[in-house]
């Protein structure tokens, strides 16, 4: 399987792209060769996971909505790429107790904690799976940061190659960081989770990118001054 998934995303996925987008990327050095991980990102655009698949060097294991594995051939890539299958908006055990299992196995787990695309700069509330998996099982989060995407507009972006447009997209990879191991989570404890790791996302972002967490960037810079 891991060889199938390098052999793709080393070919096609790289080739795609390169033709379609400039990327311009940041912070790469800051993300753990091996060991359990977290990637914890904003989102914008559907082209968000292919490429920050093609640009991580470990192979990532993303969350996706269900709905996407019923789709005929489509379905079957996501399975084969190594997804993990999620009802999103609502308490999926079986969803968590397989991101728990990736990360026992030493994988990196890609989550959107917003649950789902914005399709424009500004980020929105997050939800709490993400800051609840890594208080369960204390693995390292690792803040990554996205912009730009919201100009591509699949599949007509396929074609920007052709038209000699292609749009500048950023990417930015944090220190990884660790929140406490916890045996019994409470609620207070996840929602405090939840801002530190959408602040520390929010914080590698420019301004107009932050959206609804931008005020957390502000109280933290002005802490910072003090």
């Amino acid at each position: 399987m891991a060889l199938w998934y390098w052999a793709n995303i080393g070919s096609w996925a790289q080739l795609l792209v390169a033709i379609n987008v400039r990327v311009e990327v940041v912070g790469r050095e800051n993300v753990p060769r091996s060991g359990p991980l977290i990637l914890a990102c904003n989102h914008i655009s559907v082209a968000d996971p292919p490429i920050i698949t093609v640009k991580t060097p470990r192979r990532i294991a993303w969350m996706a909505k269900k709905e996407l594995f019923d789709v005929p051939v489509i379905g079957l890539a996501y399975y084969l790429y190594g997804c993990l299958p999620v009802r999103r908006f609502e308490a999926d055990l079986q969803a968590l107790r397989r991101a728990r299992q990736a990360l026992r196995r030493g994988m990196a787990l890609g989550m959107f904690p917003e649950g789902t695309r914005s399709g424009r700069p500004g980020m929105n509330r997050a939800y709490p799976g993400t800051s609840l998996i890594a208080l369960q099982t204390g693995a390292p989060v690792l803040p990554v940061g996205i912009m730009g995407t919201e100009a591509i507009r699949l599949p007509r972006s396929f074609f920007n190659w052709a038209r000699g447009e292609r749009p500048l997209v950023r990417l930015v990879y944090g220190r990884p960081f660790s929140l406490p191991r916890l045996e019994r989570v409470r609620t207070p404890q996840v929602e405090e989770a939840t801002q530190e790791i959408m602040r520390r996302i929010a914080e590698l972002l420019d301004p107009p990118y932050r959206g609804v967490y931008a005020r957390l960037c502000e109280m933290e810079s002005a802490n910072d001054a003090r």
